[in-house]
């Protein structure tokens, strides 16, 4: 194994630079456990403990710097290639689905269809909403932790080490925003003998449509809880649509302006300007179809898979009924802020 970049290039290329999208994938990755994110308001990047197996020993490593998507060239197309578009929902009813369900009644049918062994991707605390990284490992589970997340200010790919390391799955799914697609893609592509066994055993990548995500605290305690007075336990659903909408408990709806969470925003996604999740097996979002539904762009044949594989158990209904201009209209956007 040749000499590599290690965590002291991506300190100096990334991290201090301000522009880590937080995936985790770096954390996942080092043999050594050097590499963790600290639970501190103030600390949106990772920490090393100092040790390094190159740095320290000169033994070749470089993991880290091998899968962090921020060192690889930016993607800049709309909604990139793709076998089909398609709106879908899922047929039975989902507790806490966001639109149509379609994303958590696909992965369940894998579970039950033995497709998959397990999913990698961002649960919350109900009652705070934070977020947590989680390895999810049954049907059941995944509909316990069904349902959209905004303050994606987590590491998601950290569980794939208890996943892959400790649990030795090997039939996952990766449920993730676009850094986080971009990450399981170059795992599945490396050739680097520590993450080879990362890549083999990601069997599906599923991309969820994403402007932007905001940090837990500047958007949960600084502007929710003290400027707009409403603690976290009364928040049943957040939405963003041209505005941040908040269900409570009483059924009321208050809505903020994106003007006014901006501030909340990851720094690290001012560098990115993937909208659709251009590297996913499957690309998912509500954007593009009626209430109640889920976009789908089906991008590869092991996508088409696991979406044929749920239609035909009764499990997800599709429509063609979708606006692809209102998608590129978004995807552009961000490509040009």
């Amino acid at each position: 194994m040749t000499k590599k970049k290690t965590y002291t290039a991506l300190q100096e290329e990334v991290w201090d630079n301000g522009i880590c999208s937080g995936c985790g994938a770096c954390v996942a990755v080092c043999p050594a456990d050097a590499l963790f994110f600290p639970d501190d308001p103030g600390i949106m990047r990772p920490v090393s403990s100092g040790y390094c197996k190159q740095e320290t020993d000169q033994v070749p490593c470089g993991a880290c710097y091998e899968v962090c998507p921020r060192t690889k060239p930016d993607l800049a197309n709309p909604l990139g290639s793709y076998k089909t578009i398609t709106g879908a929902r899922a047929v039975s009813e989902i507790s806490h689905k966001q639109s149509g369900g379609a994303v958590t009644a696909i992965l369940v049918n894998a579970f039950q269809s033995g497709l998959i062994d397990g999913v990698i991707t961002v649960t919350e605390d109900r009652w705070t909403h934070k977020p947590i990284s989680i390895l999810i490992t049954s049907s059941g589970e995944m509909l316990e932790h069904a349902g959209s997340r905004y303050n994606w200010s987590v590491p998601v790919l950290k569980a794939l080490k208890t996943a892959v390391i400790t649990k030795k799955l090997k039939r996952l799914a990766i449920v993730g925003t676009p850094c986080v697609v971009q990450a399981a893609r170059l795992m599945k592509e490396s050739s680097h003998d520590l993450v080879h066994p990362f890549g083999t055993a990601i069997r599906l990548i599923f991309g969820l449509f994403c402007t932007e995500s905001f940090n837990y605290y500047p958007l949960m305690e600084d502007i929710i809880r003290q400027k707009h007075s409403i603690p976290a336990y009364r928040i049943v659903k957040m939405d963003v649509k041209g505005k941040l909408e908040l269900t409570l408990d009483d059924g009321t709806v208050t809505t903020i302006p994106l003007k006014e969470i901006e501030s909340a925003i990851r720094k690290g996604c001012s560098s990115c300007n993937d909208f659709s999740a251009l590297q996913a097996d499957i690309s998912a979002g509500s954007v593009g179809t009626p209430e109640g539904w889920t976009t789908l762009l089906i991008r590869s044949d092991e996508g088409e898979r696991f979406v044929q594989n749920a239609v035909k158990s009764n499990a997800l209904e599709l429509s063609a009924e979708t606006d692809l201009q209102a998608m590129t209209n978004l995807a552009q956007k961000k490509i040009s802020k």
